[in-house]
């Protein structure tokens, strides 16, 4: 009879446990690896999120950073660079078809600065997107008889939009000329403390692709006026949160460890270098440092002061 029990409390504890986690295979039935993606899409539609009450946070920074895809830390971002990948797709690829599909809103940057403002007024139609999407590669060959599959490329652009029909469609022929320079990402993220939790807190809010081929000048204001000419547009990144957390990011050194571009962005697991912070003369620091020196010097003060912020707020 004990024995009895012992089975049935066992039998119970697996049915539970079946409930509550589905066991997948690692192979599908051809014998090859399976690669998820219905669990993929079950987890975007249940993203996790931190609740924070505006009354618990008692301090905020907003900081500007750039992350570089030439960082090796970086390459899951960019690769890989074909458009035609069977399981994997790049960050900007995933960026392409969330605008193809029509669900990611884009925003204008504005005129004289290089910050994000997500009003109304600022999103982009679908007239304007493609516009946004001109290759600009003067060895290129854009005729028409170079196009496969009768598609019209003759202008360079990688989106089209019908007017007719309301849709939005990919160009895969200027795809690998536009993503060469598709180096670099400006991201807004805010630090700040929750007084609830007694954590401090770093989150992402906007994310901007970087025509990389117009930023590599080494004068101040010729870097921040070229900033501004190759930021395409803003993404606010919740919006782009459910299409990171559908992709799995290409391994590195291990096919076996599996990630999404949301767990990578979640877990920081990418390098940047600070552009600037939020401060009363609205600059950032290309704006007002004259060399690589002092450049390297205010990323470090920037840096240390949010180091030192948290190490101040507890007593060992």
């Amino acid at each position: 009879m004990k024995k009895f029990s012992v089975i049935a409390c066992l039998l119970i504890a697996t049915l539970s446990a079946s409930a509550q986690h589905q066991i997948y295979p690692f192979f599908d039935d051809k014998g090859a690896v399976r690669i998820e993606t219905v669990e993929l899409n079950d987890a975007a539609d249940t993203l996790v999120s931190v609740f924070h009450r505006a009354d618990d946070i008692v301090w905020s920074r907003i900081v500007y950073r750039i992350i570089d895809m030439r960082y090796k830390q970086n390459y899951q971002l960019y690769f890989p660079t074909r458009y035609d990948d069977p399981q994997y797709r790049s960050l900007f690829k995933v960026i392409v078809d969330g605008v193809v599909d029509g669900g990611l809103p884009l925003y204008r940057k504005a005129q004289d600065n290089i910050k994000p403002d997500f009003a109304e007024a600022n999103l982009l139609s679908k007239e304007e997107i493609p516009t946004l999407f001109l290759v600009d590669d003067p060895t290129a060959d854009y005729s028409e008889d170079t196009c496969h599959y009768n598609v019209a490329c003759s202008d360079a652009m990688l989106l089209h939009y019908d007017q007719q029909t309301d849709e939005m469609s990919f160009h895969f022929y200027p795809y690998e000329s536009f993503v060469r320079n598709q180096l670099k990402y400006l991201i807004q993220e805010i630090v700040f403390f929750d007084r609830h939790n007694s954590r401090l807190y770093t989150k992402i809010i906007a994310i901007a692709p970087l025509q990389s081929d117009k930023i590599f000048s080494t004068e101040n204001d010729q870097v921040m006026n070229a900033l501004h000419e190759s930021l395409l547009f803003w993404i606010p990144f919740d919006a782009l949160r459910p299409y990171l957390a559908k992709q799995y990011m290409i391994p590195q050194t291990n096919d076996t460890k599996r990630m999404t571009f949301d767990e990578f962005f979640a877990k920081k697991l990418y390098t940047s270098y600070i552009l600037g912070d939020s401060n009363m003369y609205s600059r950032m620091i290309p704006n007002y440092a004259t060399s690589a020196e002092e450049i390297k010097k205010e990323q470090q003060r920037i840096f240390d002061e949010l180091l030192n912020f948290e190490q101040d707020l507890w007593e060992y």
